[in-house]
């Protein structure tokens, strides 16, 4: 037994409330049960009951034992004066108040129906599966798993807002430059993201907005990624040198900080060559990126945005001094779908959210018109249940492995509160 199941039974009232006595006799009636506090004091604030008829408001806090209240050292913390009432478990101490009067207690177990308590255990027995309620997942009502995860979704893109909104305030709320950042990023995928991110970092965006020629900003990207380094037997490479010792000198460049980008376990069109290339084809080309992309509404204006390819030397190129079967190397719809999931939609999201409007329902059926993500989380969840078609449910189910189930949060979780309740939950953010 743990105390988040308490608080689960206490904030969604799964026991018995008819009838209810404290230790005491005290007859016990919940007409509010509380605000969830889930910072330090009280658990529950702003609770409403009543105590022989006579009504009540303050806090509740929820203990397994009572004793624990003293463990916890409340009778030296002011913050819990305003004590109620004391819910817990197993009663093995009585607790009093400053002037000397006991804290009704109310010993929630009496009142907790069996089968709940049996689904509980139930729901957390095995540490062998690969989520808790892999046997029953498939079990839970469709209309259920959609709203949630429509609500997951949004919860991912709020934590993907957070880095935006820490970029932002570095840039003076520079939007262009942000989105520069943020498609560097995103451009180097997840093995070269970090490396990617910290090039753009050593590039002020008024240099990337001065350069109209691809050229330009292919050596000023390939300079400060470290990938024109020693000599080589390539006119293209010299080129490129040449182009960027002009750049670095002109714009008193620097790239001491720079992560150099691998190519190590990565497919030929995602080697960091490719992928400076196409960038700087796109910046060559849009100057008021972030203007388009937040009046853009559709998934083929999208596609149009970011209609471009690397320059004609990577066509019979992935890297320097291997030339190969002439093709053009442009962005795949693939590619595009991971810059709108990754970074187009939470701009879009957190761009919104700092202009006070809603946006939600545009950025749904953008995310719709996008396919699931295809790796292994996703497959497994699919196996269990068909859950995810598109964008939506993909990152939703993202978010619910990792801040759910690989945390036991299944008292946090719909699909644990159904489990557990066999009642429809509900969804509320105390």
């Amino acid at each position: 037994m743990k105390e988040d199941f308490l608080h689960y039974l206490w904030k969604f009232r799964k026991f018995d409330t008819k009838d209810c006595e404290c230790v005491h006799g005290e007859k016990l009636q919940i007409h509010h049960q509380g605000i969830h506090n889930l910072l330090a004091g009280p658990d529950f604030f702003n609770s409403h009951i009543s105590l022989d008829g006579q009504l009540w408001a303050g806090n509740v806090e929820v203990h397994l034992k009572s004793s624990d209240w003293y463990a916890h050292r409340h009778e030296e913390d002011p913050a819990y004066e305003n004590v109620i009432l004391h819910v817990v478990w197993e009663h093995d101490a009585e607790i009093y108040r400053k002037d000397g009067n006991p804290i009704p207690t109310f010993v929630l177990s009496k009142y907790l129906k069996e089968e709940t308590r049996l689904r509980y255990a139930q729901l957390f027995s095995s540490k062998l599966k690969w989520i808790n309620c892999e046997n029953d997942f498939a079990k839970v009502d469709e209309f259920i798993i959609q709203m949630w995860m429509n609500r997951l979704y949004f919860e991912r893109l709020e934590q993907k807002s957070e880095l935006i909104s820490h970029e932002l305030d570095t840039l003076q709320n520079h939007w262009e430059a942000l989105l520069f950042r943020m498609l560097c990023k995103n451009f180097g995928l997840k093995i070269n993201g970090p490396a990617f991110l910290s090039l753009a970092h050593s590039i002020d965006f008024t240099i990337v907005q001065k350069l109209d020629d691809a050229a330009e900003l292919e050596a000023l990207f390939f300079g400060q990624a470290l990938l024109l380094e020693g000599e080589k037997e390539d006119a293209y490479f010299s080129k490129l040198q040449e182009n960027y010792a002009y750049l670095k000198h002109k714009f008193k460049l620097q790239n001491f900080a720079v992560v150099r980008p691998q190519f190590f376990k990565l497919r030929p069109p995602n080697f960091p060559t490719i992928r400076l290339s196409q960038l700087a084809s796109l910046y060559a080309v849009k100057k008021n990126l972030f203007s388009e992309i937040i009046a853009a509404e559709t998934i083929d204006q999208y596609y149009e945005i970011f209609d471009v390819a690397a320059s004609d030397y990577w066509s019979t190129h992935f890297n320097f001094e291997v030339p190969g079967k002439k093709r053009k190397k442009r962005l795949s719809k693939d590619f595009i779908h991971l810059l709108l999931i990754n970074t187009i939609i939470p701009m879009k999201f957190a761009f919104a959210d700092r202009a006070g409007k809603d946006i939600s329902e545009s950025l749904l059926a953008l995310a719709s018109c996008i396919p699931k993500e295809e790796n292994s989380i996703i497959k497994k969840f699919n196996s269990i249940k068909a859950s995810a078609e598109n964008a939506v449910q993909s990152q939703a189910l993202l978010q619910l492995k990792k801040e759910y189930c690989d945390k036991n949060r299944c008292l946090q979780c719909a699909v644990g509160h159904f489990l557990i309740s066999g009642s429809k939950p509900i969804m509320t953010k105390n």
